[in-house]
């Protein structure tokens, strides 16, 4: 055959595939039957397979429900949800893909399957779950055999009918217009990372945050402050990891704008190295270094007035602190004091000293050419804050030095960080040690000791409980349960204090851990768990029996 005729001939076949594909995508209905390759890491049955049913096509969206949930619901209930589903394409159209796309970019569109309409399909998923997005899908099945080859986004049926479904939303369909801009674009994987942190703060970029009680938000400054020696890089898909890279990027586009986000997409670079790309495309002088180590101190004074840098703007972050680590100091004779602690990378670590009476000095090591950045905040005794900075810079140590601590200076908090761009640092933990010397000081009588000592455990018990009325924690007294409690209670303490006992019976009982005072289906699941382990009839509602259990426990 002449070469000029097989052009024509895959002319002519390219003409009738397209028109196929076309086709096929218009020849979707309501009512088909489609078997979709899942994740058995987040499917509840662990498969790798689920047929749905196409339940609601819209102009943007098509919606997919598991076939046999679907069929086991009855008329009324699959009308509400249609309904539900009808809003959240209408929010969808309005808001999510407008402005999402507007600031970063599109998804492949038409997508791998010639169809301008993106694949939602509500699948049955773990407990901890509310959606996942899967690279595959966006190849063909002759490069990945797993794929769907659909433009496409999975989200947890027990989130149906929440109104917080577009939040999960528009979380996963960030990640399909990351996969278009870094993977399609530039042939590039983003750092999960840097890809979760833009998913998840669309929530406070479209307003869902903007009401922050039971917010996207709050869930994640709420494990923030539960541990926020989380490195902020290495992602182990925790809700740590979540919640540091979610504060993160609230702290990053409160002083530096959304464009670092959008710009440090729209690259070819990934990770650390885009968003330096993006400061310098935008005219910042700071470097990612930089502003990790400004957050940190952030996350520790949290004051503008100490300077624009250390605070977050957010009205609903505005009151969130780090609670440090303490090590409380001899109030009398000389002090000598050594630990030493490992890190991972770009890792936040906030150590607190107080008590002493003498000339201090610090010092703090580690193997030399690490890059630690130590900032550190000393206050005075008339309570004056002041920031200042040290860095090893290639040497093993370095010193600080507090003349008469503990009677003209009342704390001293360092945050040392490692912060090593290099990735193949990722998971590895680092040694560093600080030594305490206080040298100079007067013994004191065992009154004068006792008496300064409940003074520093006044004053510790005090900060404490302002840094938790600061941030929605309330000290809780869970010593007996006296009243039946069942989903639908309001807000209360004694909810609160089931929920914090549900928490530490373990990940079996209660994996959520939410402590919301709110008796939600969460919370109803985590008594049904706990009432089946003691032979209980599992009813998730809390009476004589289950009380009985719990106050045992107690």
């Amino acid at each position: 055959m002449e070469f000029s005729s097989v052009k024509k001939v895959f002319l002519i076949f390219g003409i009738v595939t397209s028109l196929f594909f076309a086709m096929g995508a218009q020849a979707a209905n309501v009512g088909d039957a489609v078997d979709f390759n899942v994740d058995k890491d987040f499917d509840v049955l662990g498969r790798i397979k689920a047929q749905a049913t196409l339940v609601k096509i819209t102009d943007k969206l098509y919606f997919y429900v598991e076939r046999d949930w679907w069929a086991m619901q009855p008329a009324t209930k699959q009308t509400q949800i249609l309904a539900n589903l009808d809003d959240l394409s209408n929010e969808f159209n309005s808001s999510v893909y407008p402005k999402l796309t507007s600031i970063f970019g599109t998804e492949q569109n038409p997508g791998i399957d010639k169809d301008i309409r993106i694949t939602v399909l509500f699948e049955q998923m773990n407990s901890a779950e509310g959606g996942y997005f899967r690279e595959a899908d966006g190849y063909e099945k002759l490069q990945v055999p797993t794929s769907n080859e659909r433009e496409m986004v999975y989200l947890s049926l027990s989130h149906i009918d929440n109104p917080g479904v577009k939040t999960l939303l528009a979380h996963e369909f960030m990640h399909l217009v990351t996969f278009n801009q870094k993977n399609k674009i530039f042939n590039v994987e983003e750092d999960v990372w840097l890809n979760e942190a833009r998913a998840d703060y669309t929530s406070t970029l479209l307003g869902y945050d903007n009401k922050y009680e039971d917010s996207n938000l709050q869930k994640r400054v709420r494990d923030f402050v539960e541990n926020p020696s989380d490195s902020l890089t290495e992602w182990q898909g925790s809700k740590y990891d979540y919640a540091s890279v979610n504060l993160f990027a609230q702290y990053l586009t409160d002083h530096y704008g959304i464009n670092i986000l959008a710009d440090s997409l729209k690259s070819q670079y990934v990770g650390i190295e885009s968003i330096n790309y993006a400061l310098q495309k935008n005219g910042f002088k700071e470097s990612f270094s930089d502003i990790f180590t400004n957050w940190t101190i952030a996350l520790s004074v949290n004051n503008c007035s100490m300077g624009k840098n250390y605070c977050y703007s957010n009205e609903n972050l505005k009151k969130i602190k780090v609670l440090p680590t303490i090590n409380f100091l001899p109030l009398t004779g000389n002090v000598s004091l050594s630990v030493t602690n490992t890190t991972k990378n770009w890792t936040g670590n906030w150590l607190k000293f107080i008590g002493g009476n003498g000339d201090l000095k610090l010092r703090f090591s580690s193997l030399k050419g690490l890059n630690f950045k130590i900032p550190y905040i000393i206050e005075d005794s008339a309570g004056t804050v002041a920031v200042k900075f040290l860095a090893l810079n290639g040497s093993d140590k370095v010193d600080i030095n507090a003349e008469n601590f503990g009677t003209d200076y009342k704390s001293l908090i360092i945050i040392p960080s490692l912060q090593v761009d290099s990735s193949g640092v990722s998971g590895a933990e680092f040694p560093f040690n600080y030594a305490i010397e206080i040298k100079g000081a007067e013994q004191a009588s065992n009154e004068d000791l006792i008496a300064q000592l409940l003074e520093k455990i006044a004053q510790l018990k005090q900060q404490i409980a302002v840094l938790q009325v600061q941030q929605g924690i309330q000290p809780l007294s869970c010593s007996v349960f006296d009243n039946n409690l069942y989903q639908g209670v309001g807000r209360s303490e004694e909810v609160m204090c089931l929920q914090q006992f549900l928490k530490n019976q373990g990940v079996d009982i209660y994996p959520e851990g939410y402590i919301t005072g709110t008796f939600g289906p969460m919370t109803q699941t985590a008594v049904k768990r706990f009432q089946e382990k003691y032979d209980i009839t599992s009813t998730g509602y809390v009476g004589p029996l289950t009380r009985a259990k719990i106050n045992e426990l107690l």
